[in-house]
């Protein structure tokens, strides 16, 4: 199996060790084939704690880490 990544932008960092990261995705409505932008927001793990909020970072999915978390932080793209 392999492990999901995203791309998304950094909402919050208030935590210690943690981001907030809001990944955004377009999909096509079924019935009506418009196109919707969905977002959904995933706790990070950010050992160092050198995002701040706008960052957009790539995250990775891997074992749980705590209660909410079980990304991590690859890397800082902007």
């Amino acid at each position: 199996m392999q492990s999901k990544e995203a791309i998304g932008m950094v909402i919050s960092n208030k935590m210690d060790k943690t981001i907030t990261v809001a990944v955004k995705t377009k999909i096509s409505h079924k019935k009506y084939s418009k196109i919707i932008s969905k977002t959904n927001k995933y706790y990070a793990h950010d050992i160092n704690n050198e995002c701040n909020i706008g960052d957009v970072v790539q995250i990775k999915e891997t074992r749980p880490i705590s209660k909410n978390k079980r990304w991590i932080l690859i890397k800082k793209i902007i």
